[in-house]
């Protein structure tokens, strides 16, 4: 037990914090010269006067609070818990005016009713103090000196707090975000980092921007706490003049204004106008630039930085709707896609999402266990390469530096001592980056694809002028650890993945695929944004293919003697087909004359051939509105636009089951689709078990010798010709698959004629 006096020349101290940063308080404590040992959780000690008192309460930045022991001892019973408390001289300590509240908590203790501990408490200080100031009555109208006890294992630890409001509330923050981060784990976050003042840094979910705020005044050597007041600078004892010399000391060590801003965005520009007052009134005003933006845009031209973030993770607002989760899992899953985009930078998160580092697709390089308020969270650390500067010595080799690789502006140059010759410094990365590393399997990859595609390139090469075809395949996956498929599409390459297994993880990926249309489009000598991207992933149970862009840019393209409009970014398909090339052939051969009917009619690339063929008519049939105003497009521009041409945006089974039965056609294409759902129909549409009954159905439309061209892309199809009451059903596929197409069973087609 100790027994300290406001004029003691040394104290035993307690620097309390949040679980998981007593290391860091302790670092601090050593900066400051103040030895320290790390107690039980949430607790780091040491000792030191009133200037230390001063010191710790004004430059802890990761600490809540500066407490005085003032005792500690065994309380297993209320009597020794009193007669203990009792014991002490707190008539030296609190004055006869003071307040004394007396808050408290227990622990795996006999004692477990904190308010009769409270009380025990009070009472026991209360006697003491009338003993000691020898008083009847005690005001408690002056200054506070509030009191702890907090019972651990029956043992009970008395401290008087120095502090006040917590350390966290430094004085700048009047307006905050609906989940704050505390200013003492944002200055945590930041120390645990490699960042340094004056280096590049981003928070890109800043919210009221507590994070750069505190790197900020980290990064100049500004005392957090030198706008805020402590209880004990109103204790009666304590001498003021302390004070005024250790703030004086601290304003003096105060650093000029970054050389680099640092950066903090969000996508909520109300929150962004509070963080530009918080970074107001916390003298940092100049040194952040706040702005608005999605994560996804997040770029920088800095080549070493970091990035310290504390995202969304949805624990705050209670149980999320479903919505909320697909958006969360979203943001998440496109982070490594984002991080790619920094490859020399390292990167910080603080999050408490459950699978971060499966979504990101490897792991830490390191991890700590934080609490953000009573949330149990992990800070990710991911180390990018360090900055290795270089200097040459000899003017030529300064001339050599100069044309490869300049030192960033976020660098510092190695001094050169003597004026010549010229030496230049210059900067690389020694280590792999953080994401997106490519290995040297990739390299080898992009090489074995480049020749394929030259080969198949030189293959057909002569099918533009020869045979006029200029949209084909070039590539289909026939290197299997390359499962890519290329079109080209006369003078743009548009390219699909398919998914398949590999080791990369979302970053590496994500560049793999950079390096892959970038191969091809320097091999096959087509401009860089010509060349379009598209990911297919697998269809699973009951999903479909959804629209991924929205830029409604199209180019035209000619086949056949016919101009069609594609759709290269928008879409997984583009508008065009490119397998049905000789089934669109065989359609206009036989349409001389005839009535055609054209069933799922997508962009309406079948009835633009009937039409050159010379159909009487023609009837597309479409549940998309947007597809048949594609497919109006394509035949305009083609020159058919009469009233003999139409377009009807009805559910294909519907139309069918209540089409007019005088009505007839001569030729008909029956292309559906293998799955299909929409609100606009009462059932959903699935191939194998929806199209022979609605080909039955289709029949009675047809006139006697009429051809129906039936094709689906579903590979286990299975059709019974003996299920249609038809004079002839051939299976027409290896006739209709075009020989650029390596995948044999692109689709399957039968003719059945009535």
């Amino acid at each position: 037990m100790t027994d300290p006096k406001l004029n003691d020349d040394v104290y035993d101290l307690i620097a309390a914090c949040a679980f998981g940063l007593e290391a860091i308080v302790r670092r601090e404590l050593q900066s400051l010269g103040i030895e320290a040992t790390i107690g039980e959780s949430g607790r780091v000690h040491f000792r030191g006067d009133l200037e230390t008192i001063c010191k710790a309460n004004l430059w802890l930045r990761t600490a809540d609070r500066v407490l005085l022991r003032i005792a500690e001892f065994n309380a297993a019973d209320f009597d020794a818990l009193f007669e203990t408390t009792r014991d002490i001289h707190w008539g030296e300590l609190i004055p006869v005016d003071a307040s004394f509240p007396v808050t408290g908590r227990s622990v795996k203790s006999t004692l477990s009713s904190v308010p009769a501990c409270q009380r025990t408490v009070k009472r026991a200080i209360v006697d003491a103090m009338r003993r000691d100031h020898n008083a009847v009555t005690l005001p408690e109208t002056g200054a506070e000196f509030k009191v702890d006890v907090a019972l651990l294992k029956d043992t009970a630890t008395i401290t008087i707090d120095t502090t006040g409001r917590s350390l966290h509330r430094r004085g700048y923050r009047t307006h905050i975000s609906k989940a704050p981060l505390k200013e003492t784990l944002a200055a945590a976050l930041v120390m645990l980092s490699y960042w340094k003042g004056g280096r590049p840094m981003i928070d890109p979910f800043c919210g009221s921007g507590t994070i750069p705020i505190e790197a900020a005044r980290i990064g100049r050597n500004m005392a957090p706490g030198l706008i805020r007041e402590f209880a004990c600078e109103a204790w009666p004892d304590f001498p003021a003049d302390l004070w005024q010399t250790v703030r004086s000391e601290a304003e003096s060590a105060i650093l000029p204004p970054l050389e680099e801003r640092i950066i903090g965005s969000d996508i909520d520009e109300r929150v962004l106008r509070s963080a530009r007052e918080n970074a107001e009134r916390a003298g940092v005003a100049g040194d952040i630039h706040f702005h608005a933006q999605p994560m996804d845009e997040l770029t920088s031209k800095r080549r070493f930085g970091c990035l310290i973030t504390n995202p969304p993770y949805g624990l705050r607002i209670g149980s999320e709707s479903y919505r909320e989760k697909r958006e969360l899992d979203a943001l998440y899953e496109s982070i490594p896609h984002v991080l790619r985009k920094l490859p020399t930078w390292s990167h910080y998160f603080l999050t408490a999402y459950p699978r971060f580092e499966q979504v990101v697709g490897r792991k830490a390089d390191r991890r700590r266990k934080l609490y953000n308020g009573r949330i149990e969270c992990t800070y990710y650390q991911f180390h990018g390469p360090k900055p290795v500067v270089n200097q040459t010595v000899a003017e030529e080799s300064a001339t050599a530096t100069a044309t490869a690789t300049e030192v960033d502006s976020d660098e510092s140059a190695v001094p050169n001592p003597t004026p010549k010759p010229v030496a230049k410094a210059y900067v690389h990365a020694s280590g792999a980056p953080a994401f997106g590393h490519l290995s040297e399997k990739g390299l080898e990859q992009a090489e074995l694809f480049a020749t394929r595609l030259r080969k198949r390139a030189k293959h057909l090469r002569r099918w533009p002028t020869k045979r006029g075809i200029t949209c084909f395949r070039l590539y289909e996956r026939d290197i299997p650890e390359i499962p890519l498929i290329v079109d080209r599409y006369e003078d743009y390459l548009h390219i699909t993945e398919y998914e398949r297994p590999h080791d990369r993880d979302p970053a590496q990926h994500a560049n793999w695929l950079d390096l892959m249309a970038e191969t091809a489009g320097k091999t096959l000598e087509i401009a860089k944004q010509n060349v379009y991207f598209k990911r297919r992933g697998r269809q699973r149970g009951k999903t479909q293919h959804q629209k991924i862009g929205e830029t409604n840019q199209t180019i035209e393209v000619n086949e056949g003697g016919l101009k069609f409009l594609v759709n290269l970014s928008d879409y997984v398909d583009t508008g065009l087909f490119l397998d049905h090339r000789i089934a669109r052939q065989m359609v206009r051969d036989l349409s001389q004359g005839k009535h055609f009917l054209n069933l799922f009619a997508y962009t309406g690339a079948f009835s633009v051939y009937a039409a050159a063929g010379g159909a009487k008519s023609t009837l597309s049939v479409d549940l998309s509105k947007s597809y048949l105003d594609w497919a109006w497009q394509n035949m305009r521009l083609n020159g058919f636009s009469g009233n003999e041409h139409r377009f009807v945006a009805e559910d294909v089974v519907t139309f069918v089951r209540e089409h007019p039965a005088g009505e007839k056609y001569d030729l008909v294409v029956f292309d559906p689709p293998t799955f299909s759902n929409s609100k606009r129909t009462e059932h959903d549409w699935d191939v194998q078990n929806d199209a022979v009954p609605l080909l039955n159905d289709l029949l009675p439309l047809v006139r006697k010798g009429g051809v129906i061209y039936f094709s689906n892309n579903f590979r286990r199809f299975k059709f019974d010709p003996e299920s249609l009451p038809v004079s002839e059903v051939h299976e027409i596929s290896s006739q209709t698959v075009p020989e650029d197409f390596r995948n044999r069973r692109i689709h399957r087609c039968w003719r059945i004629v009535r």
